[in-house]
């Protein structure tokens, strides 16, 4: 009985190494958001449909498994109105955004490094919010609707930054991540017998702080 108990300390001493070097981090982070657009054609004619630029902030909770190696599941909100312009009119309706994803973090730079580098790519999930009152009459009406309600999307997240170990703890970083999907036809509507396809980038250029564990 005193062997078996000896050695069930000797492996639970020996598995606890690995689980105190797991470099944990929390963080947040505050950036613009810019979109680009794709065209909405219809036989009254054609517009630019996009989302305006905004204010995205950001949260995240990461684990470094190596010193290369390492994820993150982020959480993103983004303000930003639905935009229609082009047949010599426009119309904006107040949005929001929200993206749940997991990305995987590759670091050029070991973690006890000062200075470390970093490229980011994952995927998830993006919700497109109208927020803004439906009117009786909407400019460009005829080619696309901005509209009062939500539509969730696949995501595809790339991105690349610096992080600075200000101390053993907190961590500043700067970062620039793109986020791809589907265009939001649900919330940005095509008008009867017009057609929008394609897909929306949001470039989000930021900084933030994290605090590791």
């Amino acid at each position: 009985m005193m062997h078996w108990r000896s050695g069930s300390l000797i492996l639970l001493l020996a598995a606890v190494p690995p689980a105190v070097a797991q470099n944990w981090e929390i963080g947040g982070a505050v950036g613009g958001s810019f979109y680009t657009s794709q065209m909405a054609q219809s036989a009254a004619g054609s517009a630019s449909a996009t989302l305006a630029p905004g204010v995205t902030g950001s949260a995240w909770l990461g684990n470094n498994t190596g010193d290369h190696l390492g994820g993150e599941l982020r959480y993103d909100f983004s303000t930003g109105g639905l935009k229609l312009s082009g047949n010599g009119g426009s119309a904006e309706f107040a949005a929001i955004t929200q993206s749940f994803h997991y990305d995987f973090l590759y670091h050029f730079a070991p973690r006890e490094a000062r200075i470390r580098p970093f490229v980011a790519g994952g995927g998830g999930v993006k919700i497109y919010t109208g927020t803004g009152q439906q009117q009786a009459y909407q400019p460009l009406e005829q080619i696309a609707l901005l509209s009062k309600t939500n539509q969730a999307t696949g995501l595809v997240s790339v991105g690349a930054g610096i992080k600075f170990n200000l101390s053993e703890r907190l961590q500043f970083r700067i970062e620039v991540h793109d986020y791809l999907s589907p265009f939001p036809t649900s919330v940005i509507a095509p008008a009867p017998g017009a057609k929008i396809s394609g897909w929306l980038q949001q470039f989000v250029p930021g900084f933030g702080l994290a605090y590791t564990f």
